[in-house]
């Protein structure tokens, strides 16, 4: 485990002694309480029981993509977590009434209607990890992120992406269209493959530069758009037949808008961001790669 070191300075310099040691339902109190504030995901319930309730996942939730997501709190050093998520993943995936059902009853019919099955992940929280677990989850085939909590004080709470893993589509083609037919609208992946070569160089032009950012930066293809993320979405990509939409996590306040970058906050769109910019083919992105970067630094 690397170690941090964090320090209040002023008139007398100051470190701050971290710990990881939280009571079992501490840590997992605080982040329900806040979730969607640390990692972009809308609390629905503890304790979730699946199995005629022998089993129980720690919390769920479903975040900014509209994707389920599933948190397990590791207590100790050996135990066992990432399997334990799996098994609670598999199980979503093999159930996916009983969680629209309770989306339903926790957030409402439009919500639960536009489940986004294309990628279901588990986070897992915990003091430390070891390099077992560090490792591992780069030979496991599923959406799984690794966290590592430590707290400063009574009101300084630290997380740090130590390892992710992101699979495309997981479900599989089973699931494929079935909202977006409902609503007759065309996938992210059909819209690609329908675009121009120029358009889709622009498109990989873009995603390489956002991956290259930072090694905390991962791609997410959604069944109608792309999402970037560090532990939340900063920007999320469009591709269509004439054009492609970048979104910005930034404050439209901020910037000076024109016919390309818009205010998207009283307007209907997909993925996330306030702020969107329309680009068509021979457009520079000089201007759109240094949003992004903005993005990625303020979020």
């Amino acid at each position: 485990m690397s170690e941090i070191k964090l320090f209040r300075y002023g008139t007398i310099v100051e470190e701050l002694k971290s710990s990881n040691v939280l009571l079992e339902k501490e840590i997992q109190k605080v982040i329900e309480d806040n979730m969607f504030e640390f990692f972009g995901v809308h609390f629905l319930q503890s304790e979730w029981s699946v199995d005629n309730d022998k089993r129980r996942m720690d919390s769920i939730g479903i975040d900014e993509n509209n994707c389920p997501v599933i948190f397990e709190y590791k207590r100790t050093v050996n135990e066992n977590v990432i399997n334990q998520g799996l098994y609670y993943l598999n199980w979503i995936i093999n159930h996916k009434k009983d969680f629209q059902w309770l989306v339903l009853d926790k957030k409402d019919k439009k919500t639960a209607e536009n489940i986004d099955w294309s990628s279901p992940r588990v986070i897992c929280i915990a003091g430390d990890f070891n390099k077992y677990d560090e490792e591992a989850i780069n030979f496991i085939d599923s959406n799984i992120s690794l966290i590592r909590y430590t707290k400063f004080s009574n009101d300084l709470l630290m997380f740090e992406l130590i390892n992710t893993k992101t699979v495309e589509n997981i479900v599989g083609d089973t699931d494929k269209g079935k909202n977006s037919s409902k609503y007759n609208l065309v996938t992210f992946k059909e819209q690609y493959e329908k675009a121009p070569e120029t358009l889709k160089n622009m498109f990989d032009d873009i995603k390489d530069y956002i991956m290259s950012l930072g090694d905390d930066v991962s791609m997410v293809v959604l069944k109608l758009y792309t999402a970037f993320k560090k532990i939340k979405n900063f920007a999320t990509m469009e591709i269509y037949p004439t054009k492609i939409l970048v979104n910005f996590k930034l404050n439209p306040d901020n910037y000076q808008l024109d016919d390309s970058l818009r205010d998207i906050r009283e307007i209907g769109h997909w993925g996330c961001g306030d702020m969107q910019i329309s680009l068509k083919i021979g457009d520079d992105l000089t201007k759109t790669k240094e949003l992004l970067k903005q993005s990625y630094e303020l979020n």
